[in-house]
């Protein structure tokens, strides 16, 4: 019986690949008319036809997983090669070349040492005492702490400092990785929460501030830090509950409450001894990360130097080894590191640059966005979310999917007299949209490498929450806009 299931299993797995290499050719050799080909000035050359062939081919494979989520990253490194879409080091260097990937391994090193230095454990302690023990409020405020940290530094950022509060949660219920509802709710929670909080504020995302600069230079107006936040604030508020509900909804948790009371709880946290030395290097380390993230356009200046936001992350992660500083060694955190995330986001960014570089984003937005003005305004809102939603399955970078979109939402306004935010705001508005798969944004990857949940459970309450999304964000957006007078 046991063979019978493994032959089964074996099986499929080579369905699913199977399935996905002919999509993939599907997509590159199928003929097309010329007018599909070309359309206004999008053109869908032959190296775009095979940068979205080889993005559906890992698409099918990261949903069905017959092989590791890393591993077919890397497939998909190979088959834009083999096809030449772009020459192997080209491919090798728009992913592994790129500063995200630095920014992801010290987030990594400053999420491993928040939870080895005691840390993370005194949070979620306070998290828990403002909560209470009871894990439908655990998971609200899990929504709500990542939506506030991550309007304030990045919804990667946020996932990072989050994981080892959910890690903590996790082991004080004694949950079984994989197996637990609640453990499933409680890690997709940080996912979801930091994406929430996204696009509150410019400072949310790395998409918010290259939107704001399309703004300014090609439609000269000046968009104010308030003045984004009139859109963005709302638009996270309108989401959390509904985030809350569909968890709820698809991850009924298997245990009321804790198995210490609110009460145990409070006495806990104010039972703790003062920060040790470890601890109190750690939040100094976080404090310094933090600040210069937030400083680090002005210092840049000041300093005649640029600071990009993996220049704190990998300092920030570097400073914990340097002697004296912490007890917490490189051979214990180098176990917390998830080896296989940093080669998704590598294999990722590739991805998404060749479907930039060969002008295959470029034609798929111009397809999808064409006829956008026959629809009404909040039509027109929702049909911008879906699509920048749709998008953000393959786009696994958030700057670039706002590089792609936003001229095109420029362009496409000033050819069809449309206002040119009514097109933007909705769409700068759901960059952050990453519900469903954990490979759309690298805020996904570090929660779901530890192993809490697959991408099948996420996938399939992200759906909805996108079209909950969709519809709420769309109705906000548009009571918004008819105050401000873009609508």
């Amino acid at each position: 019986m046991a063979n019978d299931k493994r032959s089964t299993g074996r099986f499929a797995k080579y369905l699913w690949l199977i399935s996905a290499l002919v999509i993939m050719m599907l997509a590159v050799y199928l003929p097309l008319p010329e007018s599909l080909l070309t359309l206004d000035n999008a053109q869908l050359s032959a190296p775009g036809r095979v940068s979205i062939g080889v993005m559906l081919f890992c698409l099918v494979l990261w949903i069905s997983e017959p092989v590791p989520f890393h591993i077919t990253g890397f497939l998909g490194m190979i088959l834009l090669a083999l096809f030449k879409a772009g020459s192997f080091p080209e491919v090798i260097r728009l992913g592994f070349g790129n500063d995200t990937l630095i920014f992801f391994i010290g987030v990594l090193i400053i999420s491993a040492c928040v939870t080895r230095s005691g840390l993370g454990q005194r949070l979620s302690l306070l998290v828990l005492r403002l909560t209470g023990n009871k894990t439908h409020h655990i998971l609200l405020g899990m929504l709500i702490a990542g939506a506030v940290i991550s309007m304030w530094l990045t919804t990667l950022a946020a996932a990072a400092l989050l994981v080892p509060l959910a890690l903590s949660i996790a082991r004080e219920a004694g949950l079984k990785k994989g197996k637990s509802a609640f453990g499933k709710a409680l890690f997709i929670a940080v996912v979801w929460g930091s994406l929430l909080g996204g696009p509150a504020t410019p400072a949310g995302s790395g998409a918010n501030p290259l939107a704001l600069g399309f703004i300014r230079e090609m439609l000269g107006i000046e968009l104010s830090f308030t003045d984004w936040m009139v859109y963005g604030i709302p638009c996270m508020l309108a989401l959390i509950l509904p985030a809350w509900g569909i968890l709820l909804l698809f991850f009924k948790p298997e245990i009321k409450t804790l198995g210490k009371s609110s009460e145990d709880l409070k006495r806990d946290y104010l039972a703790l001894p003062p920060l040790s030395r470890d601890e109190k290097s750690t939040l100094a380390i976080f404090l310094l990360t933090v600040l210069l993230w937030l400083t680090g356009k002005p210092l840049g200046r000041l300093l005649g130097m640029s600071i990009p936001t993996s220049l704190p992350a990998i300092l920030g992660g570097c400073l914990f080894f340097l002697p004296g500083v912490s007890s917490v060694t490189w051979d214990e955190v180098q176990k917390d590191i998830s080896w296989s995330g940093i080669l998704l986001i590598g294999s990722g960014i590739s991805l998404g640059m060749l479907m930039y570089q060969s002008g295959a984003a470029q034609w798929l937005a111009t397809l999808l966005l064409s006829n956008i003005a026959s629809l009404s305004a909040f039509s027109r809102i929702l049909a911008v979310i879906l699509i920048v939603s749709a998008l953000k399955l393959g786009l696994s970078s958030n700057t670039v999917t706002a590089t792609v979109v936003i001229p095109i939402m420029i362009a496409l306004a000033g050819q069809q007299g449309l206002s040119p935010l009514g097109l933007v705001i909705p769409a700068a508005m759901s960059m952050n949209a990453a519900y469903i798969l954990v490979t759309s944004s690298p805020t996904g990857v570090i929660p779901y490498s530890t192993g809490w949940f697959s991408i099948r459970d996420m996938a399939l309450p992200g759906i909805l929450m996108t079209l909950a999304a969709t519809g709420l964000t769309g109705l906000v957006l548009y009571l918004i806009g008819l105050f401000t007078g873009i609508y």
